[in-house]
């Protein structure tokens, strides 16, 4: 998933993005261990894009909050 691709989604798809990544990254574990999946790096894939997503989020939550405590202390 491109940083681009991200940039478009709202809070509530990312979240919902991040679920499916998860799920994902987990069912990818859980596969490699009972045996050996065609391609291990799909697992590094899904991680950095799990991280990607959770780093949107939190950039977006802190701009939030900077906005509102900004607003906050004009009054």
């Amino acid at each position: 998933m491109k940083n681009s691709e991200i940039l478009e989604l709202t809070n509530e798809e990312l979240v919902a993005r991040i679920n499916e990544e998860k799920a994902n990254l987990t069912k990818l574990k859980f596969a490699h261990t009972v045996s050996s999946i065609e391609n291990p790096t799909r697992i590094t894939k899904v991680r950095k894009d799990v991280a990607r997503l959770n780093t949107e989020l939190t950039k977006r939550n802190a701009a939030a909050k900077a906005t509102a405590e900004s607003e906050s202390a004009s009054e």
